[in-house]
């Protein structure tokens, strides 16, 4: 992480500040993905100056949104998870509702690899006729 001495400054809540830059470089991501990740509601951060900085809840909101698009799900679903982290309701129902997206999701992943298995057996299909062309033409010269 970067040494600028004004991410270090504690924030009302005593907490340490980031800045875009050390997200950005944290993360290995562009200042432009977390100001997109901002309009979409998944970060809030509050302003020094003309500066934006991120609480640790900014940075922790961060991980989990890159932690959802890692496992493909939408910017809807990540942002279904990220504000359950910061729900203090009750979370059975949360859980619940996301529960169900999971396995939704891991069906259509599923549905997907088993798709690419047949897609590559038809490839393996295709390579061993290919080959066998090549061998007759060789030996028919």
């Amino acid at each position: 992480m970067s040494s600028d001495t004004n991410a270090t400054t504690p924030a009302e809540g005593g907490g340490r500040l980031f800045t875009i830059t050390e997200l950005a470089s944290e993360f290995d991501i562009t200042p432009r993905a977390i100001r997109f990740y901002e309009d979409m509601g998944l970060l809030e951060p509050s302003r020094a100056g003309r500066n934006r900085v991120y609480t640790h809840r900014d940075r922790t909101r961060l991980k989990l949104t890159l932690r959802g698009k890692r496992l493909g799900l939408s910017l809807q679903e990540v942002k279904q998870l990220v504000d359950m982290y910061d729900s203090e309701s009750d979370a059975a129902p949360q859980l619940k509702a996301f529960l169900e997206v999971l396995r939704q999701h891991r069906r259509q992943l599923q549905q997907q690899l088993d798709d690419i298995e047949v897609t590559l057996a038809e490839i393996s299909q295709h390579e061993e006729r290919c080959e066998a062309l090549l061998a007759e033409a060789s030996t028919g010269r």
